[in-house]
């Protein structure tokens, strides 16, 4: 008979398996996609198909499961469907997280019938729920035209800016905008692609200044986020409108070195993924939010 001692179970030699959370602090479930519907304001321009595109690469880079419906306020049905997008303006907006007022290429204070449509959606926006259940509104950002647009629906008012932008410029954050772009606070600017000739001269009504110069705008009750600048725009896209050099600053067609400088201005570093970033977490905010007007 053996008397020696029988070796210990497999189980007895391998690592203690490690603590289990109880089941409360489990991670929470992965946040849904954001859905978003993108309004692309200009009127029978050749680039639009790039300007979508920009968008999609900008968005895709920090969040790459955001479903986005590209709308065409300006253009026909026909033109819409080859530019295969949704529609001119969403049916319903309750269905999406965010709506981004995008550029344009007419003058917001015009009297366009398409404009005023753009007009009251903006502000029937204002009066509904999103289908999370939270009841919660869509929120809204305002883009160049958008931003100029959104200002003047709330009691702002658009000049004529006195120096057209094109390319990377830098503007100062306010101690509010700071807050709100916690990630450039040290800094206290902001550096985006800029393509505008008019400018927002009066501030709108209800709304904390972000960008110092009338340039970026928050509303009181977090649900309206606009912006003179850029953040979907990339230099391959800002390349395209070099052209709007000659015709904004009275430049000859043979004057390489200006247009070089401009290019290169438009090749520079910019903060629109940060950007980017920031909107669509401010998306998923609840509101009222009254953080960022301390």
């Amino acid at each position: 008979m053996n008397d020696s001692p029988s070796p210990p179970p497999v189980e007895a030699l391998l690592p203690p398996s490690p603590p289990q959370p109880p089941a409360e602090l489990s991670s929470p479930p992965s946040e849904p996609p954001l859905r978003i519907a993108i309004l692309l304001n200009s009127h029978r321009s050749p680039f639009l198909t790039s300007i979508r595109a920009s968008y999609e690469r900008a968005i895709a880079a920090v969040s790459p499961d955001a479903i986005l419906s590209f709308f065409y306020p300006a253009e026909s049905p026909e033109r819409v469907t080859l530019l295969h997008g949704e529609g001119d303006l969403p049916p319903d907006p309750s269905v999406y997280d965010l709506i981004v007022v995008g550029g344009g290429n007419t003058d917001p204070r015009a009297g366009h019938a398409w404009i005023q449509r753009v007009h009251r959606f903006v502000l029937d926006c204002m009066s509904v729920s999103t289908r999370s259940g939270s009841g919660a509104r869509p929120k809204v950002c305002g883009i160049c035209w958008g931003h100029q647009t959104i200002a003047l629906l709330f009691g702002g008012e658009v000049v004529e800016a006195e120096r057209p932008e094109l390319g990377v410029t830098e503007a100062k954050l306010t101690p509010t905008g700071r807050r709100f772009f916690a990630s450039r606070s040290r800094e206290g600017t902001l550096r985006l692609q800029q393509h505008h000739r008019r400018a927002v001269g009066k501030p709108p009504q209800g709304f904390s200044e972000l960008v110092a110069g009338n340039q970026g705008f928050l509303s009181h009750d977090n649900t309206i986020l606009t912006l003179q600048g850029h953040p979907e725009k990339d230099a391959q896209c800002a390349r395209l409108r070099i052209h709007d050099a000659t015709r904004w600053y009275g430049l000859r067609e043979d004057d390489e070195a200006a247009r070089s400088a401009i290019l290169r201005s438009m090749e520079q570093p910019h903060h629109g993924k940060e950007v980017w970033e920031r909107i669509l977490r401010w998306a998923r905010e609840k509101q009222p939010s009254h953080e960022v007007h301390l």
